[in-house]
């Protein structure tokens, strides 16, 4: 499953959150994912920045209050990513955001590692058995199960993603060995979700046996807003899911090495070699390593790997500079 992230790239523009609807639709991703801010519901004035990047707002509270969108909005969203075929999930950070998504129609949830240990928030998106996608940037493997243990005392659906909680991702924070890691220890679809700003991680978490992938989105890196530089393009996504499909693909198909060299007979022949001499040498003459070469196919003489039963033989006929030599040819 392949989703990407809008977030809060449209800074509070529903015609901009549209626009990356109609702009992702054609890129071959599964889903898209919002985030669902109510700022009396969430925030405070005691609330900082995370990183210092706006000009417009004052306070963080004052930033999530331009991000809101009303419930008649939300369901605009529904059903524009209905009409183009994809999953709407998105991650309340309020009570009262679950409220307006249920009634908006939301697809799934997603968990921001922020709120792995909010209970109250756990048990209200848990009790509306839709399936849940949990992010594990910021938790500890207690913190994990016990938010786990939530959804799975109540039947619900739910996996995990290994995300490193910086922005954007050095390939050292990664964290992708832990994805085997993850699948080991919980038992459920674990994947990888991505800040990196790039194509790679995504494709090496999916080589990993990462089973579902999630990357913010931006129009340009350049655009205003805190993740911007975290985010891919709209190009850089069509690149990755095609990369991923065919990596996908590749790791579902079995693949024995034997039984593939067998359908490649006429290759090996034509690639192959067969013992040559180097030289005219006489009857009588006794091989050495350094009268010999390989060319060119196999089959018209002895197999260059059957060289040292060769050397120290010596040849029952004489034989001309680059002639193959045969079983026939030597005493």
């Amino acid at each position: 499953m392949i989703i990407a992230e809008i977030g809060q790239a449209h800074d509070g523009s529903v015609g901009i959150l549209h626009s990356y609807i109609d702009a992702l639709a054609g890129t071959g991703i599964d889903a898209i994912k919002f985030q669902t801010h109510i700022a009396e519901a969430e925030s405070s004035e005691y609330e900082t920045f995370r990183i210092p990047f706006s000009y417009v707002d004052k306070t963080r509270f004052d930033y999530w209050k331009r991000m809101e969108l009303s419930v008649e909005q939300w369901k605009e969203v529904k059903q524009h990513c209905d009409k183009v075929g994809l999953q709407f999930i998105s991650s309340p950070f309020s009570c009262k955001a679950v409220d307006v998504l249920e009634e908006a129609g939301v697809s799934a949830y997603k968990i921001g590692s922020g709120e792995v240990t909010n209970g109250l928030l756990l048990q209200k998106i848990a009790n509306t058995g839709k399936p849940v996608i949990i992010s594990s940037g910021m938790s500890t493997m207690e913190e994990l199960s016990a938010a786990i243990g939530v959804f799975e005392q109540k039947k619900t659906a739910v996996s995990l993603l290994q995300c490193t909680t910086a922005y954007p991702t050095q390939p050292e924070q990664w964290g992708l060995q832990i994805i085997k890691n993850l699948k080991s220890r919980f038992n459920i679809p674990v994947g990888y979700s991505d800040h990196s700003g790039e194509v790679v991680a995504c494709m090496a978490a999916t080589a990993l046996g990462a089973e579902i992938l999630e990357f913010h989105v931006v129009f340009d890196k350049r655009m205003f807003g805190p993740d911007a530089k975290a985010s891919l393009t709209i190009d850089e996504v069509k690149m990755l899911t095609e990369g991923v499909r065919k990596i996908r693909l590749s790791m579902l198909e079995d693949f024995e090495k034997n039984a593939a060299a067998e359908k490649l007979v006429d290759l090996k022949r034509l690639f192959g070699k067969s013992l040559s001499v180097n030289a005219a040498l006489p009857k009588g003459h006794v091989i050495t390593f350094e009268n010999l070469e390989a060319k060119k196919p196999a089959g018209y003489g002895i197999a260059p790997s059957e060289y040292e039963k060769v050397i120290g033989k010596r040849l029952s006929r004489s034989v001309q500079k680059w002639e193959f030599l045969n079983q026939e040819d030597i005493e």
